[in-house]
């Protein structure tokens, strides 16, 4: 029974801490706004959200809204790739 244990630790210690090692503040892509960090992927989540909301207030207004079909579908892929290319072009190499 303990080396079943001891191997769960042996796997998922080095997962776990390989995956957490992109959170350090030298490293990961931070902001600081009034004194705390603000991680980069929140705004290119924000810019994701606001370009879709913007897709779906310009599909209404033109009148696209009625006949596009799978508006949600549509509108979430806008804001995804709108937010990706945020990241992309911000943080990019």
């Amino acid at each position: 029974m303990r080396g079943r244990h001891f191997f769960k630790a042996a796997v998922w210690v080095p997962l776990l801490s390989s995956a957490l090692s992109g959170c350090e503040v030298n490293v990961a892509p931070s902001f600081e706004i009034a004194g705390s960090y603000f991680p980069g992927w929140m705004f290119c989540a924000l810019i994701g959200i606001v370009s879709a909301i913007a897709a779906r207030v310009g599909f209404v207004a033109s009148g696209l809204a009625s006949v596009l079909p799978f508006q949600l579908f549509v509108c979430t892929a806008i804001g995804l790739c709108c937010g990706l290319l945020a990241w992309l072009i911000w943080f990019g190499q």
